[in-house]
This record gives structure tokens, sequence and C-alpha cells, in this order.
């Protein structure tokens, strides 16, 4: 399968052909000679960690709902128990995690034009080189903006690089950048005028974190089960269509096996064995020091 070298920005409609492009998609793509590959955007919160949330992720192939979701030190795990809270080492050394079905996984919130100062598009990545990048990008503008992250003008820039490990092929990676044609100084200009002119106006953007990190917390998993397509479509993509329409009607079909992932990994946990055969995955990107292959979609739905 070729792999992805664009954005699409897409709506929260969908058919059956797939989903319906959103009128910024066109309108950017035409001012890039087709391949949009650059988005303007502006950021909600001034909290990287809001803006960004990055954790280990393993999902049941089959229904899409999330099982496991860590951060390295601790996990919260769907059992037959009900929910529990259980050490995290990390997929290299979690036998619940073999054969690749636990992967890093982050969403980006980020604003596109001005429509709504306060929805956001979503870009979903299982690639690691993404993550770690738009990680520090956001550490960085955060610092030198004096906590203005959400006042500054930015650009969401996919970058492509080859690896020894790609043997030359080039591979894509998210970054986030200044915009085309402005300078360091002309950036952080426009945070603090913004950010004054928020103040005078009364946008209170310390409560707009505030209630964001609660509404975060409220749940046990951030994805719903609307969103379980987009999960079994950057997780699994060598899973068949049809398989991947039963899971996001949270449905398994005639051919659903009768014994789930969430039961193999109870008995794992029970036994100390590994089934790898249930969980193997060839999808597009490991926690490596360089990924060798990327997504077969980078698309930004409205959130």
């Amino acid at each position: 399968m070729p792999w992805d070298d664009q954005f699409t920005i897409t709506s929260q409609l969908q058919t059956k052909e797939g989903w319906i492009r959103h009128p910024l998609d066109e309108q950017l793509r035409s001012d890039q000679e087709g391949k949009l590959r650059q988005i303007p955007i502006r950021l909600l919160f001034n909290d990287p960690d809001l803006n960004l949330r990055a954790e280990y992720a393993l999902f049941d192939r089959q229904t899409a709902r999330p099982l496991c979701v860590g951060d390295g030190e601790q996990c919260k795990r769907r059992t037959r128990d009900g929910m529990e809270a259980l050490p995290c080492p990390a997929p290299e050394a979690c036998p619940l995690a073999q054969g690749g079905a636990c992967k890093p996984y982050g969403r980006l919130n980020v604003l596109i034009g001005d429509d709504d100062p306060l929805g956001s598009f979503i870009f979903r990545t299982t690639g690691f080189n993404s993550i770690r990048t738009l990680a520090a990008r956001l550490a960085y503008f955060k610092a030198i903006s004096g906590n203005r992250l959400a006042t500054m003008p930015l650009e969401l820039r996919l970058r492509g690089k080859s690896t020894r490990q790609s043997r030359g092929t080039a591979i894509f990676y998210v970054d986030i950048t200044l915009r085309e044609g402005w300078m360091l100084e002309d950036t952080l200009a426009e945070a603090q005028r913004l950010d004054d002119w928020h103040q005078q106006t009364g946008f209170d953007q310390k409560a707009l974190d505030r209630a964001a990190k609660a509404g975060f917390a409220n749940g046990a998993f951030e994805d719903s089960a609307e969103e379980s397509a987009d999960v079994v479509e950057e997780f699994y993509p060598d899973l068949p269509a049809t398989t991947a329409a039963q899971a996001s009607e949270g449905q398994g079909g005639h051919n659903a096996r009768p014994v789930t992932l969430a039961d193999k990994l109870q008995a794992k946990s029970q036994q100390g064995k590994a089934e790898s055969s249930e969980t193997e995955s060839t999808d597009q990107d490991a926690a490596l020091p360089d990924d060798n292959q990327q997504p077969p979609a980078r698309q930004a739905k409205r959130a």
C-alpha cells in the first residue's frame, strides 16, 4: 500500500465513499499545487499536554474498544472485573503487548480557520517520530512565548526524511513550525498582542485550560465508540474493510470469533503467558528510534 505524503482535512460527515472533505481542504490545497503539506493553525490551550495527548494504547481489533492505556509507569486496563490501575512497563517489557498490538498513540487538537474559536480538528497518529517531535515543539513554543502557546500563529507541517531503516525511502512525520514567511519576533509579537486582547475582552484562557483538563479526566478512555472506525483505520490498516465497518457499529458479524481479545488479555494476566497470535500487527509505526513506515492517511477531522 503506498503511504500518503499529504494531509487531508475532513468534516464529520461520512458516506460510502469515505469521509467528506472539509471546504478548508480544497482552499488550502489550491494554494499548494494540489499537495496539502502545510496547514496554518493555532492551538486551543496553553498547556502542551492538553493540546497533545500521547500514551501507549492497546485496542481490541474486532470492536475497536480500548483495553489498556498507559504512560510507561501506570496504566488503566479493562478486565473482567472492571477497570484496574496497574503498573505499565511500556510495550517492550509488557507480556500483554507482544506482537505490536500496543503502540504509542497521539492526538493533537488544532484550530484551523476562524469560523469557530472553540471548535478544533484532531490529528491522530501512531508514529513515534511525529509524537516525539510535536511534544518537543509544543514545550519549546510554550517556553519562548511566556506561556502564550494558545495565541501563537503556527503551522502544521508534513516533513520527509530518509533513514538507514527506511533504506533510502522517504518517510514522513508531522511537525509544528512557524508559519511560512513569519519571523520568530513577528510570531511572539502577535502572540503578545492577541493575549492582551483576550484579557481586555474577558477571554479567560486559564479557565478554558482547567475546563479541558477536567473534561479529559472524566472518562476512563478518551476515544468514544463513535470514533472506533478511526481507531481501526489508524491501528489496524491491514484489517478488511468489512471487519472495520462491523467494529465501528460495535458488532462482530457472523464471522466474529467467540473469544475476544479482552478475554485473552485477562487469561494472560492469570497465566503469565503471551498469546501473540491474536495480537500480531503489521501496522505502520512502532516505538523505534526511526519510523520505517507511515500511516496510509493523515487526516485532521473535525472534533
